[in-house]
C-alpha cells in the first residue's frame, strides 16, 4: 500500500449503498427501466462527502467476504440469519434485495472509471480493510459508515473519527471519544469490549445473557476492560452481584473467542492502490458509456464537478 498522508476518508461502501438503495426511490431507473437508485444515491453521497469534508484521499472499502470463515469457525451464529445460500468453496451468498444485487457491479464499474480507489480483500470484510487503512494512516481519518462496530477505531489522539449518517449523508453524527464516553461510557478501544459483552443480534452475536448496554458500560467503568471483568469473576471481593458473577462465568467459552470476532483486523494484506481523490476520470470513455447505459445524469455530473473543483 502506498503511503497514506493527508486526510483520508474511508467509505464503508456496502453500508452506504444499502442506505442509498432504501433512501432513494426505486422509480429512479436507467433508460431500459432497470432500477439505479443505489448507484445514483451513492454518487450523490460521495459528492456531498467530498464537498463537505474535502478529503485528500478516498477509498471505497468493499466486502470481498461479508462472513469470513475464520469468524464463523469461532462463532457459528455469526451473521447466519443473513445467509441466502452457503458455498463450501467461497463466500456464502448474502440475502440482498433482488433489485439491489444487479446494481453492485455497476457501482464498482463507475468507481473504477472515476478513479476512486476500491479495495476488497479475499477472506475479509470491509470493516477489516477500514481497520487496516486506519492503522497505517499517518494523518487524520474519517470513516463513513452506518455500522456502529467501527466506533472501536475512534481515536482522538490520531484524529480518527466516525461519520455516522443519520439522514442521507447531509446529517452526520461526528463520533469522537467525547461523544462515545457520553453515550456509552467508553472510548474507542473500550467499545469493542462493550460490544462483545452486549452482543449484537443483527450480527448473530449472542453477548452475555442479562448483560445489556448499560450493565456492560458499568462493568467496564468498574473493572477497566474485559480481562479486568473476568479477573473480577475469580475474585470473591470484587463488586459483582451473584447473578452477574454466575452469568459471566457461564459465558467464558463465548468470551474466549468473541473478541477476535468483534475486533476488526488491522493486518489485512492491502493492495498497492492510489488513494488520491481523482480530479478527472481515470477512464473517461468507459465513464461516458456507463453514464449513457445507466442514465446517471446529474448525479454523476455533480460529482465530477466537485472532484474537478
Amino acid at each position: 500500500m502506498r503511503d497514506v498522508t493527508g486526510r483520508l476518508m474511508l467509505l464503508d461502501a456496502a453500508s452506504l449503498y444499502f442506505r442509498a438503495y432504501f433512501g432513494v426511490p426505486e422509480s429512479v431507473r436507467a433508460p431500459d427501466g432497470t432500477p439505479v437508485n443505489a448507484v445514483r444515491g451513492l454518487l450523490e453521497f460521495i459528492d456531498r462527502l467530498v464537498k463537505d469534508h474535502r478529503p485528500d484521499r478516498l477509498v471505497a472499502c468493499m466486502d470481498a467476504d461479508w462472513r469470513p470463515h475464520w469468524r464463523v469457525e469461532l462463532i457459528p451464529s455469526y451473521k447466519a440469519h443473513r445467509v441466502a445460500e452457503e458455498h463450501a468453496a467461497g463466500p456464502d451468498e448474502e440475502e440482498v434485495p433482488d433489485t439491489l444485487s444487479p446494481q453492485v457491479p455497476v457501482i464498482e464499474a463507475v468507481l473504477d472509471a472515476l478513479g476512486i480507489a476500491r479495495v476488497g480483500v479475499a477472506g475479509y470484510e470491509a470493516d477489516d480493510v477500514i481497520g487496516t487503512f486506519t492503522a497505517r494512516a499517518t494523518g487524520p481519518v474519517d470513516i463513513v459508515t452506518g455500522d456502529r462496530d467501527l466506533y472501536q477505531l475512534v481515536d482522538d489522539g490520531r484524529g480518527v473519527r466516525v461519520l455516522y449518517p443519520l439522514k442521507g449523508v447531509g446529517t452526520l453524527q461526528v463520533t469522537d471519544e467525547s461523544w462515545l464516553r457520553e453515550k456509552y461510557g467508553v472510548d474507542g478501544r473500550g467499545y469493542a469490549d462493550l460490544a462483545t459483552l452486549r452482543g449484537d443480534p443483527s450480527d448473530g452475536l449472542p453477548g452475555v445473557p442479562g448483560v445489556g448496554e448499560k450493565t456492560a458500560s458499568k462493568l467496564l467503568a468498574e473493572f477497566g476492560d474485559l480481562a479486568g471483568i473476568l479477573a473480577a469473576v475469580d475474585d470473591p471481593r470484587a463488586k459483582l452481584t451473584p447473578t452477574q458473577r454466575k452469568r459471566l462465568n457461564e459465558a467464558r467459552p463465548y468470551l474466549a473467542v468473541a473478541p477476535k470476532v468483534v475486533r476488526v483486523a488491522d493486518d489485512v494484506p492491502l493492495p498497492d492502490v492510489d488513494t488520491a481523490v481523482p480530479v478527472a476520470p481515470r477512464d473517461p470513455a468507459a465513464l461516458e458509456a456507463l453514464a449513457a447505459r445507466w442514465g446517471l445524469g446529474g448525479s454523476l455530473q455533480r460529482l465530477l464537478t466537485t472532484l474537478g473543483g
